[in-house]
């Protein structure tokens, strides 16, 4: 048996895309299940992958393929008529604004930019709640995207309220959200899941040594490893994950800790188990 036999990996990208990518998607998922993997999420910063994701599915049976959508300006943003769109196709996963949040594009020098998801008031949109209440009546999964911590929060509050029962906080580690560890373990108790990604600094502002300290204390059963690896400078998802594993391995996870963090977690997202 492989190292990645069964694993799950709920963030790759592939092409085509409008940045270059690493591998299309068809050698994506054809690389990922030679290697055994049981599933894959792609995402896209700027179109839906539900489309790609059920073409390639038709073709290679072998492993899982999911597709999503990321709410950023090119889809029409905070847009609850997408959102039902890609849902009623199918969709995995809906990403709060990546790309187009204001919070990464403050953090990128370009202030007064980019979407918010409160009002100037404080409280959310109306879209937002409209898109909550769109993923909870589907059960999808509701991805925080690029979010600023404090719209993190807002967000996942009103998510819980509204019965939102698979809630997945994007990469808190990334230097423009930084998602403080008391606050994560707080979410956790709500039942929430925190997306650990590849090691790439200094887009990351965790090394292995911090991350591996982050989800002890933060908790594995709370935990989905994924790689958000695709890029053409850096390994491709299926090597970026073996290198995860072994990384964490040596810090002192066993094998029974992965797979709650590689298999069983995703899988219950993905609903697959």
């Amino acid at each position: 048996m492989g190292v990645l036999e069964g694993k799950i990996d709920l963030h790759v990208h592939a092409g085509p895309d409008v940045r270059d990518r690493k591998l299309t998607a068809v050698q994506l998922v054809r690389k990922a299940a030679q290697a055994g993997m049981r599933a894959l999420l792609l995402k896209n910063h700027h179109t839906s992958t539900v489309l790609a994701a059920a073409a390639i599915q038709e073709q290679l049976q072998d492993i899982n393929v999911f597709g999503g959508l990321a709410l950023n300006e090119s889809v029409g943003g905070l847009n609850p008529a997408a959102v039902e769109a890609a849902l009623r196709m199918g969709a995995a996963e809906i990403w709060f604004p990546t790309l187009s949040a204001e919070n990464q594009r403050r953090a990128h020098g370009h202030p007064g930019s980019g979407i918010r998801v409160s009002e100037d008031d404080g409280r959310l949109k109306p879209e937002v709640h409209e898109i909550i209440r769109l993923v909870a009546e589907a059960d999808a999964i509701l991805g925080t995207g690029h979010l600023s911590p404090q719209e993190i929060l807002k967000v996942v509050a009103e998510a819980h309220r509204a019965g939102v029962r698979r809630i997945l906080v994007t990469h808190p580690e990334i230097t423009f959200i930084r998602l403080p560890v008391e606050v994560q373990q707080e979410l956790a108790q709500l039942g929430v899941l925190f997306e650990r990604c590849y090691v790439r600094p200094p887009l990351f502002s965790a090394d292995w040594d911090e991350l591996a300290r982050i989800i002890r204390q933060v908790g594995v059963k709370s935990t989905v490893l994924a790689t958000d690896l695709g890029q053409p400078e850096n390994p491709d998802p299926i090597t970026g994950y073996k290198e995860m594993l072994e990384q964490l391995h040596r810090r002192g996870f066993n094998w029974e800790e992965l797979e709650i963090m590689t298999r069983l977690n995703p899988a219950q997202l993905l609903g697959l188990d």
